[in-house]
Order: C-alpha cells, then structure tokens, then sequence
C-alpha cells in the first residue's frame, strides 16, 4: 500500500493532466448539439459534388423563410377588426330624440315642417347608427374588414369606412340636410345631437388578436414531401430552384434530428473519440516541443481552460442566435497564448479549437476558414503587446481580413453582391472591439494563474519601482552592477531569440538580496574599509551565499513573479566563491568546498544561462587591468568555459552555437566599454 501511495505521489503531475484531460473532454462534448449532422456540403447554383442522393426516409418540402413570411404577412394585412356592439345605445338615442326634439325646434313651424323635419332626426340617426359609431379613433385603412359582435355572435361585417367617427358626425347630419334641402337648420341639429349622440361600437383587440394567432398557427410550413428513395440530385447537376430548396430540406430534417435512445451512446462515444484526440495532439504538441509549459500544471489548466471558455461562449452565442458567432473574440486566443507562452503553441492552440467549434457553429467550413485566417494574422502581425499601437493596428488588420474574406464567401455563394447583408461587417467591427478587451483580461490572468506576461514585465523594468529605487539608494554600486547586466543580458538574448524583456527584468532584480547587507559586497565600498577583514572566510562565504536567499525573500515579500525570482536563484548556480574557499583553504588543509558553494538550482532556461554568464563576466571585468582585445577575448572565453566545465548549463535548453554567439556580442560589447581614449592635452 505504502509503494502504491509512493507511486501515485510521484506521479500525482500525470494523474492530474489525465483528470483535467478527462473533464475537459466532457465538458466539450456536453456542449456539442444534441442533434444529427448533415454529411454532404453544396451551395446554391453550384455542381453536387458527391455520388447521386436519393431520399434516406420520407420527409416534407420546407418553405422558404421568404414564403412564410409573405403569407403571414398577406394573413396580417388580410386579419378582420372585431368591435363590440351596444345595442342599447341606437334605442337610447331615439328616446331621447322625442323628448328633446321639441325643445330645440318652435312650436311655430308648420305641421308639415315639424314632421318633415323630425323624419330627417330620425333618417340621420338610422344613418349614423347603420353600422355604428366608433368610441375612438383608430389608425385602420379605409378598406380593412371588420366583424361587429353583439356578445359573442357575429351580426354584421363590412370594411372599416363604413363606420362613423366621433368627429365625423357633423358631416354625416350635414349629408342628410342637404339631401332633404333642410341646410339652414344645420346648427339646430348639430345643438341637439352633440349631446345626444352617443358611440356604439368598441375595438376588441383580443380577440382580434386570437382570430389572427389561430389563422398564423394554420400556416404550413412545408410544401409537399419527398418519399423514401425518390432521387434528389444527380451527380455534377447544379442545385438551385427547388433542388436547392429540397435539399435544404433534408439538412434540416437531419439537424433537428434529437439523438435517440438507440444512437445517442454511438454519437457520444463518436464525438468523444474526436475531441479527445484533438486536446491529445494538444498534449503531445506540449511534451515534445513545450516541455517546460507541459510540467507545469498551472499552465496546461491555463491554456485547457481557455479553450473550453472559448467554446462555452461561441455554444451561448449560437444557441441564442447564430447570425452573431461573428462577434465572439475567437482571436483573443492566440492573443492571449502569445503574450503569456509564444506564437507557435498560441497559432496551435487556435486552430485546434476553431476546429472543435466547428462542430457547434453553421457554415463549419467558412466559419473555420475565417478563423483559422484570421488566427494567423494576428501571430503575424502582434509583437510587443505592451504597446497599445500595436494593438490596435493588429485588430484593424485582423477586421479587415474577416470582411474581405466574408465578402469573398458572399459572391461564391450567391454570385452578386446585391443582397449582401451589410450588418454582418458590423459585427466584425465589435468582435474587433471585443478582441481590445485582451488588455485586462492578460492583467486578470496574471493574478488568477501567477503567469507573467511582456506587459507586467515592462511595468517591472522601470528602473523608477519602488524596489529598484530602494536598490539604488541601499547598494549603488549594484544598482549599477545590474544597470550593466541587464544591457549585456539584453544584447545576448536578442542574438539568440531568447525573451530579451524577460531577461533584463531578471537582471534588474538578481541582486536585490545584496540590499540587506551592501558593504559586504565590493561595488559598494566606497570608503576603503572591508568588513570582511574582520570574519573568517567561512563567515564572509557564508554572507555572500545568502545573498541569494536574501533576494528570494526580498522578491516574494514584494510580489515579484516567480520567473523574475527564477533569475535570483540560479544567477549563481552551484558555483564556488572562489575568493573565499581559496583563503581557507590557505589557511586550512581540511577546507569544505560544500561549504563555499552556492546552494542553486543551476539555470533551467536560456534567459537564467543567459544572466549567469553576463553576471560573471561584468562582474569580473571590473579586475581587468589595460583591458585590450586580446586580454577580453581571453577573459570572456576562460570564464564562460570554466561554467561549461562545472556543468552549469547541463539543465538549460541552450545550445553551444548560441554560447558561442553569446560570447561574441559580450566580447564586442566589452571592447566598447574599455575601448582606448585619445589623451587630452591639459
């Protein structure tokens, strides 16, 4: 039991990459459409390219989105307005015409006039009340029909003009007069029947709107059908018209397919099987060419979550409307990958995940198309995403090319440009203003995942940080000590594509551990007196080793990444202070080199090999005495070969060509700095 615990314990970093291997994988097919997948590709008035289809099974002809939007608008245009009816009112009205009728018009008129005049009340009240009266005014066309409801039986039908407005019934009595040759009493009527005439009918929008939802819900959406095995499609025949129609048809049929009982464990299985392998290239691709990101747990979930963040998103934005996949970042990804690794695992990591998504999202092969091009563009043309120029014009290239190649896309399909939907492009501008949003999501990163990107490391090379200013005020002359490595280191790593941000950073901070006891150190003795003539050798060996440990606890005391503290503990690597190990071993025969050694690790990576050399040399330089070419040829080679022989750079993945380019440039830059002077007269 101890051995198997034993066991799992030393290999606890594999178990949790297969767990996290695992989980991702489920997560990803989790979000995958529960749906059937159409297996052939053809586009509108182009060749079939595959073998003659006939039908799999029966299924109905869908209608175009076209037609079913002209017949529910014809349904709309053609709905009937249904009105309520009061029939109380007309009767009412009637009523209290007798009894007023009297009081407005002289008891000394003539009989027959009275009479004539009362039968025109009575035929501009039937005329006003023919179809009835309107409680409001309503915004209805003139020919629109109408259904009157008395309760719930229809009485009467007709269009909207037939009925009489509010503000219409002064024209009604005015026709009337004119006809009976009565205008003059124009005034007497509109007096009596402005307080008499009361409205009749009453707009019933409900139930106007179910007579219309029970017409819209009797739409059919299909148009006929197709039996099993009728054929569909020759071989090379051209699909458009109702080929084109029948096989959108089909696909559909095929999509809104739900996995049934009897498959859904064979498409999951299947589906499983593909995105397995996908994040299994993902892995490999890490352990062969990453080795440092693939031992590094933190990293591989950093780069996992990401791509299944990704996917989570574009599944949302596809689930709730395809026509927006477009404004989803996909870019952010190697945007992301580059600043935090490099270009080639972000340009990896990107086109594996577009291909995932491409399970999920319509028109798979255009969508992978643009991205896969656009993923591209943006390793190419990023660098330095510190600055924000550059950024920017990265994004304006990366819209431009989603616009010219979803444009190109357009004219193959459709072959014009009339009915190109210009909206699309707006949605390429906000997924270029969406990808802006890298900035703070990089500075959200780096404190969820302790990762370190070129823009912290920009921040950390100002020499104005509080722990630099503190460096240059406790231990000057090591302030400048590091002011010079840096540059050297900065040089040499730019000769050899190494991370030149990086390792200047590094340089900066390797010797802050020097603060807490300054004048032990040589460069900072100004007065002449050297404490160490007062301790043993041992002592003096022992407070220049911890100056190492000092800087790592300065370091995390201040919050500095752990690829700057990397730089603090191997600048010495397991090397000797020869110095010192020298004076005891003058003194005493029986000398500990372990003693005098530095307790390392030796550099792990091109950058921390990088500062160790630079460290060594600059340091050394200071003793050169009539400094020549000859003399710092020698120099560099004698120092840089005696770390090679300790075996200082066995753990660094650095090369001996690039030692040898290192040489150089530190050669080069060390006859720049000791170059021979002109003796000016005094």
């Amino acid at each position: 039991m101890k051995d198997f615990i034993n066991k799992l314990y030393r290999n606890h970093s594999l178990i949790y990459k297969g767990l996290l291997f695992i989980c991702t994988t489920v997560l990803i097919v989790y979000l995958f459409p529960k749906s059937g997948k159409f297996k052939y590709s053809f586009e509108k008035g182009k060749p079939w390219q595959s073998e003659s289809l006939q039908a799999p099974f029966d299924f109905a002809i869908k209608k175009t989105d076209a037609e079913i939007a002209s017949e529910k608008k014809e349904l709309t245009d053609n709905a009937v307005l249904y009105f309520d009816f009061d029939n109380t009112i007309e009767d009412k009205v009637r009523s209290n015409f007798e009894a007023q009728f009297q009081a407005v018009f002289s008891d000394t008129l003539s009989r027959s006039l009275t009479q004539k005049l009362k039968q025109t009340g009575e035929t501009i009240i039937s005329q006003l009340y023919e179809f009835g009266i309107l409680a409001e005014t309503y915004d209805f066309p003139d020919d629109k029909r109408i259904a009157i409801l008395d309760g719930r039986e229809e009485i009467n039908d007709g269009f909207f003009s037939s009925l009489v407005e509010q503000d219409a019934v002064s024209n009604v009595i005015d026709k009337v007069l004119v006809k009976d040759r009565l205008s003059s009493y124009k005034t007497a009527y509109v007096a009596l029947f402005f307080d008499l005439i009361e409205p009749n009918l009453t707009y019933n929008k409900e139930v106007t709107d179910n007579v219309l939802q029970d017409e819209l819900s009797k739409i059919s959406y299909t148009k006929g059908s197709i039996a099993k095995e009728t054929l569909i499609v020759s071989k090379g025949e051209v699909v458009e018209g109702g080929k084109y129609q029948i096989l959108k048809s089909l696909q559909s049929e095929y999509e809104s397919q739900v996995w049934s009982k009897s498959n859904y464990n064979w498409i999951l299985f299947a589906y499983t099987l593909l995105v397995a392998l996908a994040l299994l290239m993902l892995l490999l691709f890490l352990r062969k060419y990453r080795v440092n990101v693939f031992e590094d747990n933190t990293k591989v979930t950093f780069i996992f979550f990401n791509i299944a963040l990704l996917i989570f998103i574009t599944t949302l934005v596809v689930n709730y409307d395809s026509k927006y996949i477009y404004i989803v970042p996909i870019c952010i990804l190697p945007l992301v990958f580059k600043a935090f690794f490099d270009a080639r695992l972000g340009l990896f990591a990107h086109v594996l995940t577009v291909l995932l998504l491409g399970f999920i999202v319509p028109n798979s092969y255009e969508y992978v198309f643009l991205q896969i091009i656009a993923g591209i563009v943006t390793i190419l043309t990023v660098s330095e995403l510190y600055k924000r120029a550059n950024l920017f014009i990265s994004v304006g290239q990366i819209t431009l090319i989603y616009i010219i190649a979803y444009f190109a896309f357009f004219v193959i399909h459709e072959g014009s440009v009339e009915t190109l939907k210009w909206e699309t492009f707006i949605w390429f501008i906000l997924c270029g203003l969406a990808t802006l949003f890298v900035q703070p999501l990089i500075y959200a990163y780096e404190k969820l995942f302790g990762l370190v990107s070129d823009v912290s490391l920009l921040e950390l090379s100002d020499t104005n940080t509080k722990l630099l200013k503190e460096l240059s005020n406790l231990a000057p002359g090591t302030f400048h000590h590091s002011l010079n490595v840096a540059n050297l280191a900065e040089a040499s790593a730019n000769e050899i594509g190494a991370n030149a941000m990086l390792v200047r950073v590094g340089a900066l901070y390797h010797d802050i551990g020097k603060m807490k006891n300054p004048t032990y150190f040589t460069e900072n003795q100004s007065t002449g007196i050297n404490p160490h003539d007062e301790l043993s050798a041992k002592e003096s060996a022992r407070i220049i080793i911890d100056h190492v440990l000092n800087g790592i606890e300065i370091a995390r005391k201040n919050n500095l990444p752990d690829r700057v503290i990397d730089f603090i503990r191997t600048h010495h690597g397991t090397s000797l202070v020869y110095y010192f190990y020298m004076k005891e071993k003058k003194d005493y025969d029986g000398a500990n080199r372990q003693d005098f050694s530095y307790p390392g690790p030796k550099p792990f990576s091109k950058e921390t090999a990088i500062l160790m050399m630079c460290d060594s040399i600059e340091a050394a330089s200071k003793s050169l005495k009539e400094p020549n070419s000859t003399k710092i040829e020698a120099f560099v080679e004698n120092i840089i070969n005696k770390q090679i022989e300790e075996g200082q750079f066995l753990n660094a993945n650095i090369t001996f060509k690039e030692i040898q380019s290192i040489k150089k440039v530190l050669k080069h830059k060390l006859a720049n700095i000791y170059h021979l002077r002109i003796e000016y007269p005094e």
